[in-house]
């Protein structure tokens, strides 16, 4: 049964703590050390992925040498190795040294079993999140999808359904926030079609000057305007026997709107300034930010084009949406950037995890890739922080303190409670389950008057 739960290795050399700990976190694999040399020894046989360690080990049980040694051994032969700090109050300050050097985060005594466990729980997932993104970099999950990196059902449903429609010869509609990944899907949907060995041709129709955009679609012949010296062929031809994805679609003007209704009705074009009509055989994918339904309304956008367009639909969830997706993508560009840059950052301190999966992400993927690239310019750690990556949680944001979170449920409680018995203490502890004396020193506990 021991093989099935998660090994946790206790470096503790006070036996009360030792038993109390293994007791306490019977769900685990509990490996338990009281040295240096029996902790790494524990290391290299068992291989725990997170590690709790006493800053106060023998034979320095009253300073930190021997434990901020034993953290170094432990992240020279592990460096993915989550490792928990655990020390007095008088311990605070080689505590932060010991999360500079490496240690995953560290925990003050007396030992609130809750609490660390909660540490304990969220130092796992993060070594899980850290194996996932060292397999996506390592090659082993091979995908046409391979560069979009997610864990979130909502966005894995996404995939699923690029890939089954990628074989179609339909045109798609991507719909999206900015940021969220829509010419990556585009990219994908090209490379899963019969249309894969042909080219995959963008163009962003918001980036290009109105006046231009016409001859950059549909090319234009030598002679058909000022500066035009020589035949031009425009994007819809160089996507020929490929795809064709037109970004920002809903900023498309009106008289070109219509010219491009024409080509897909006919799979024709003609080029500014020429008389010949030229046969195209493209797939057309498009993406908009905006609500096409609105600018239809508007009058702003075509309806006979929308439906043209749109034969099949993927509307691609927001970050903010896709739990989980945060971190996993900034430990994937976290990859990404130490390699470009030549840095050796290790992994993301307490506060920086947490505002990753709090933080709403309006710029979405885009936003958080421009936040890693500052973070890691900026960190003078091993470890990224909230102040590396320049953000703060939200206000409100979900507390993963279960103290925290039993107090304000015990508060709300209390108060709806006082409210149904119309401020009745007897009645109001009849409602709780709990005597008059306990709801008393509850509410001043809590301070809530009644």
């Amino acid at each position: 049964m021991s093989e099935e739960k998660k090994k946790l290795l206790i470096v503790e050399d006070d036996e009360g703590i030792q038993r109390q700990l293994k007791w306490s976190f019977d769900d685990y694999d509990v490996l338990i050390a009281g040295t240096r040399a029996a902790a790494i020894e524990l290391l290299r046989a068992e291989e725990p992925k997170v590690v709790t360690l006493d800053l106060g080990l023998p034979p320095d049980p009253d300073g930190a040498s021997e434990g901020l040694a034993t953290l170094e051994e432990i992240l020279s032969l592990a460096p993915d190795t989550k490792v928990i700090m655990v020390s007095g109050n008088e311990d605070r300050h080689n505590a932060i040294q010991a999360v500079a050097a490496g240690a995953y985060d560290f925990y003050q005594k007396p030992i609130d079993q809750d609490e660390l466990e909660l540490i304990i729980r969220r130092a796992f997932a993060l070594r899980q999140l850290e194996e996932e993104v060292r397999i996506l970099r390592d090659g082993k999950l091979q995908s046409p999808l391979a560069g979009l990196v997610t864990g979130a059902e909502s966005m894995l449903k996404v995939c699923a359904m690029v890939e089954k429609v990628a074989d179609a010869e339909v045109s798609v509609l991507l719909l999206g926030a900015s940021g969220t990944g829509k010419e990556v899907l585009a990219r994908a949907l090209h490379q899963l079609s019969p249309r894969r060995q042909g080219p995959f041709v963008a163009i962003n129709c918001a980036a290009i000057p109105e006046n231009l955009l016409e001859s950059e679609l549909f090319g234009y012949e030598k002679g058909a305007f000022t500066g035009a010296v020589k035949q031009t062929v425009g994007k819809i031809e160089m996507a020929q026997k490929g795809t064709l994805f037109l970004d920002e679609i809903g900023d498309l003007p009106s008289p070109l709107q219509v010219k491009l209704l024409r080509f897909i009705q006919e799979r024709v074009i003609e080029r500014v300034g020429g008389r010949r009509e030229i046969p195209v055989d493209v797939r057309i994918v498009c993406a908009t930010h905006q609500n096409l339904e609105r600018l239809i309304a508007e009058d702003l956008f075509r309806e006979d084009l929308f439906y043209r367009l749109s034969e099949i639909v993927i509307n691609i969830p927001p970050l903010k949406d896709r739990p989980g997706d945060a971190p996993l993508l900034a430990h994937n560009f976290l990859n990404r950037f130490n390699k470009e840059m030549g840095r050796s950052v290790k992994g993301f301190s307490s506060d920086a995890t947490e505002v990753l999966d709090s933080y709403d992400w309006p710029g979405n993927v885009r936003e958080l890739e421009n936040k890693m690239k500052r973070a890691v310019i900026m960190c003078d750690g091993k470890r990224i922080t909230a102040e590396d990556l320049d953000l703060r949680p939200k206000d409100g944001a979900p507390t993963l303190n279960l103290k925290q979170v039993r107090e304000e449920a015990d508060r709300q409680a209390i108060r709806r409670a006082l409210a149904r018995s119309d401020g009745n203490i007897s009645q109001a502890a009849k409602l709780l389950g709990v005597s008059r004396p306990t709801i008393y020193d509850l509410m001043r506990q809590y301070r809530i008057n009644d």
